[in-house]
C-alpha cells in the first residue's frame, strides 16, 4: 500500500485501490448511509481544509502537542511493562497509525528497542480484515500482537474488536489508546477528552491514506481490506510535520495515567444524549473531540454538544471554527465524560 509514511515507521496491510473507486459527496454518501448501504462500501471526498480552519488546526498543534505527547509516554511505559520488548503494534487504519508511529518511535527512544509496527483494518458491522490477521500470525507469535488506535468514543470498536479476536487463540482484544474518556479500558494515556492534534485532519494528517474499503467487486477474497492513495493532495501533506512536533515534546518521567474516570460508562452517557435528543440510532451519537470532528468532516452533522463546564476550552477551538463553516448550531449540555458530541442529521431532516 502506497503511503507517504516510511516503511521504517508502519507497514500498512492494506491493498491499493487507487483510482477504483469513485469518491462521493458527503450528502450522497450520508443519503446512502441512512437507506442502508455500509459506509465501507464508500470512500467520501477527501479535500484540503479553508485557511480559517487550518490556523485552527496550528493553534491545535501549538496548544495540544504537549499533552499528547505525555499521553504517548505514559501509553508507551504501560506497554513495555505489560507486554516488553517483544511486542508487535498493530495500529487501526486509519486513526491508529500515527498513534501506532509515536509508540514505536518513542519506545525506540526511551528504551532503545525498534519494535514492529503494521496497521490493518477494522469495520464495524464487517469485522477485523482476516487476511491481514493470517499475515500477522504467519510471521509473530499471538500473544505479542497489541492492537492501537488513537482513541475511544462510544467503544464501538473495542466491542467489535473483542467480538473477532475472539476466534485467534492466544491474541488479546485489548486496545491501546491515547485517549478514553469513555471509561472502558486501563491501556490509555489518558481517561481525560484530549484533543490529539491528527484528529482534526483527514488524510493529510495519515500518510496520504484514504480511511479502509471493502467491497466484493473492489476486494477479492485473498486481499486485503482497500484503501485509496491521495497522491494528488502531497503538497498538503502534514503526516511527518504531526509526528515530529509531538515528537520532540516527548519526556522520559512519566505520571500515571491522567483524567479521573467519571462513574459510568461512555455508552450509558450516548444512550442517555440519544433519548434526550429523540435520536433512535445510537450510531449517529458521536461523543468526545475526535468522533465529533469527524462528524464535522465526513458526515452530515446535526448538531454539535458542548458541555456547559467547556464552553471557553481551546481544545474546541477547531470544532467550532468547523461548526461555523457549515452552520451546524452548537449547543451548550452537560456532558460528563466528553468536552464535546456530534449528532449525525436524520435522512427524514436531509
Amino acid at each position: 500500500m502506497r503511503t507517504s509514511y516510511t516503511e521504517d515507521d508502519v507497514i500498512l496491510l492494506l491493498k491499493d485501490i487507487t483510482g477504483l473507486v469513485e469518491p462521493q459527496p458527503t450528502e450522497e454518501r450520508e443519503r446512502l448511509i441512512q437507506a442502508g448501504r455500509h459506509y465501507c462500501e464508500m470512500l467520501p471526498v477527501e479535500y484540503v481544509p479553508s485557511e480559517a480552519y487550518m490556523e485552527a488546526y496550528r493553534d491545535a498543534l501549538k496548544n495540544y502537542s504537549v499533552p499528547t505527547a505525555a499521553a504517548v509516554g505514559v501509553l508507551a511505559d504501560q506497554v513495555m511493562r505489560r507486554k516488553g520488548s517483544g511486542v508487535v503494534l498493530v495500529s487501526l487504519a486509519r486513526a491508529g497509525i500515527p498513534v501506532g508511529i509515536l509508540l514505536k518511535r518513542y519506545i525506540q527512544k526511551k528504551y532503545h528497542v525498534c519494535v514492529k509496527h503494521y496497521s490493518i483494518s477494522i469495520i464495524r458491522g464487517r469485522g477485523i480484515d482476516k487476511n491481514a490477521m493470517k499475515y500477522l500470525l504467519r510471521h509473530h507469535a499471538p500473544e505479542t500482537l497489541l492492537f492501537v488506535d488513537g482513541w475511544i468514543g462510544k467503544g464501538a470498536i473495542l466491542r467489535e474488536l473483542k467480538k473477532e479476536i475472539a476466534q485467534y487463540k492466544g491474541v488479546s482484544s485489548e486496545i491501546a489508546v491515547l485517549a478514553d474518556p469513555a471509561n472502558v479500558t486501563d491501556y490509555c494515556g489518558t481517561h481525560e477528552d484530549i484533543l490529539i492534534p491528527s484528529s482534526c485532519l483527514n488524510c493529510t494528517v495519515s500518510g496520504l491514506v484514504s480511511r479502509t474499503f471493502l467491497r466484493s467487486d473492489v476486494i477479492q477474497d485473498g486481499d486485503f481490506h482497500g484503501a485509496v492513495y491521495y497522491g494528488e493532495l502531497k503538497d498538503s501533506d502534514l503526516s511527518y510535520d504531526f509526528i515530529e512536533r509531538v515528537e520532540k515534546e516527548f519526556v522520559f518521567e512519566n505520571r500515571e495515567v491522567g483524567g479521573n474516570r467519571t462513574d459510568g460508562s461512555g455508552m450509558e452517557e450516548a444512550i442517555q444524549i440519544a433519548k434526550a435528543f429523540g435520536v433512535d440510532d445510537i450510531n449517529f451519537i458521536k461523543p468526545g473531540i475526535g468522533e465529533t470532528t469527524r462528524v464535522l468532516l465526513r458526515r452530515v452533522p446535526w448538531k454539535v454538544l458542548v458541555g456547559e463546564q467547556d464552553r471557553d476550552d481551546p481544545a474546541l477551538a477547531h470544532i467550532i471554527r468547523l461548526s461555523e463553516e457549515k452552520q451546524v448550531p452548537v449547543e451548550y449540555y452537560p456532558l460528563r465524560h466528553y468536552k464535546t458530541c456530534g449528532i449525525i442529521k436524520k435522512l427524514a431532516e436531509l
